[in-house]
């Protein structure tokens, strides 16, 4: 699994339609209003916004990976 970093100076809009541009399967976002809650927001590509406590973040984003491989394989 390769993640990329977006850290410009750019509005979090811009970053999410250069992300959906680009084709990122899986994109995690993470900010201040969800940090304040314990949470990151993972949205697979063409899905919803999911909320997910930090300390589940990672499962739940290899879950995501597994069903998109499983999806593209079958």
């Amino acid at each position: 699994m390769e993640v990329i970093l977006d850290d410009r100076d750019e509005r979090p809009g811009v970053k999410f339609k250069d992300a959906d541009l680009v084709g990122f399967p899986i994109r995690v976002s993470i900010g201040e209003k969800s940090l304040a809650k314990g949470e990151v927001e993972i949205k697979p590509r063409g899905g919803a916004i999911i909320p997910v406590k930090i300390d589940q973040a990672v499962a739940r984003v290899v879950e995501l990976a597994k069903q998109q491989a499983g999806a593209l394989a079958g």
